[in-house]
């Protein structure tokens, strides 16, 4: 078989799949359909003999992510987060430079990672995701401000936390690591994604002005999506945060010259998003097999439980900061930000993404990818039933 037609076989396989495991989720009413893509994706790591193409972490970045991110801030409840931008703001800064550090001082002192790994495997899993329980939350009509939290921590710290890993794995590369450096780093790559990520929204503004027609404003979005993320790629600056900026400029400012209101393009972002994620957990279990997971089996459970006892500082720590008087934010909803904060898609490009750097601790992508996949399996398998104890819920 060549090639090209290994890569259709995967296409085809990948569509099968996708669409068998989409009805199963659907039969399996409180089952988030990233869950049943995380056991799809170990079943293929462990198929004998898979003939899949082995694509790299970096194009999975570019080629997927865009799309999901874009996705995401398209069909964000902008009202809504307005209402809750600080809680929001909190989490996506505060919470990931939070997190980041805490995964990064327990996993050296307790798994014995150096620094830099450490600190880089706190990165990784420093952006949640927690689209896997999105879907679940409006089918049993949660409400709308809980909802508005959990996608714009996920939106706003997919980009801080992409930032602070590759600010992160920059200075490693560099061959002297050094917080001071990160740091630097760091500022640099977000303001210079926020300013692309501007540029590129506006004049992509400028675009859909002329856009008569559902196709050719799905066209320019598409354009907007990848075009940010590869000219900040280009200049060294954070994709992720272009294609996030970007997205919330043509989300806020489309409405008012006439556009993105039409039913096909929003179906459109979100069959994309559909296929994206099922393609992504697919891809990564045939190019980080399960069976890679035994040998440091033990140290991913550790490095779960120390990512739930971090999850648990900034979330009640900050919100409780956000909302000290408790009228705003109730308990109820503290708590399931906190189970919620699931690690997905992102994660596991981005411990791809670092597999086989030198200079990098093999073990680190390796982790990640076991710690995403305990994520979706515990805490999205479980959502269901903490959303029923904490009466968060009301299924139709």
């Amino acid at each position: 078989m060549t090639a090209e037609q290994r890569f259709l076989l995967l296409l085809i396989v990948v569509g099968a799949v996708a669409t068998v495991l989409g009805l199963i989720s659907k039969r399996a009413r409180l089952l988030p359909y990233p869950v049943v893509l995380a056991m799809a994706g170990i079943a293929v790591g462990l198929l004998p003999g898979t003939q899949f193409p082995r694509i790299g972490g970096n194009v999975i970045l570019l080629a997927f992510v865009p799309g999901l991110i874009f996705e995401a801030a398209l069909t964000l409840d902008q009202p809504e987060l307005r209402r809750r931008v600080l809680p929001v703001g909190l989490l996506a800064t505060a919470g990931v430079a939070i997190t980041v550090l805490l995964i990064g001082v327990l996993t050296h002192l307790v798994l014995g990672l150096s620094w830099a790994s450490a600190m880089l495997l706190g990165a990784i899993l420093a952006a949640t995701d927690p689209i896997a329980v999105i879907t679940l939350l409006r089918r049993v009509r949660a409400p709308g401000g809980l909802v508005a939290i959990l996608e714009g921590e996920s939106l706003f710290n997919d980009g801080t936390g992409v930032a602070v890993f590759s600010a992160v794995l920059a200075t490693i590369l560099s061959g002297a690591p050094s917080f001071g450096d990160a740091a630097i780093r760091f500022v640099e790559i977000t303001i210079g994604g926020t300013a692309i990520g501007l540029v590129v929204g506006f004049v992509g503004l400028a675009l859909l002005r002329f856009a008569e027609d559902a196709p050719l404003e799905i066209l320019a979005t598409l354009v907007i999506a990848y075009g940010s993320y590869l000219a900040a790629d280009l200049l060294h600056a954070s994709g992720i945060v272009a294609v996030v900026v970007a997205g919330i400029v043509v989300a806020r400012y489309g409405a008012r010259i006439g556009r993105l209101h039409g039913p096909q393009l929003l179906g459109f972002w979100n069959l994309l998003a559909f296929v994206l994620n099922a393609m992504l957990f697919i891809l990564v279990g045939a190019a980080l097999p399960a069976t890679t997971l035994l040998p440091v089996a033990g140290l991913v459970v550790i490095a779960f439980l120390i990512m739930l006892v971090t999850r648990a500082v900034p979330v009640y720590g900050l919100l409780a900061l956000a909302d000290f008087r408790g009228t705003l934010i109730p308990r109820a909803w503290r708590h399931v930000t906190f189970w919620a904060g699931l690690r997905g898609a992102l994660p596991v490009a981005l411990a791809l993404s670092v597999a086989g750097l030198s200079g990098v601790d093999s073990r680190v992508s390796v982790i990640a990818y076991g710690v995403v996949l305990l994520s979706l399996l515990v805490q999205g398998g479980l959502f269901a039933p903490v959303m029923r104890a904490l009466h968060v819920e009301s299924v139709e």
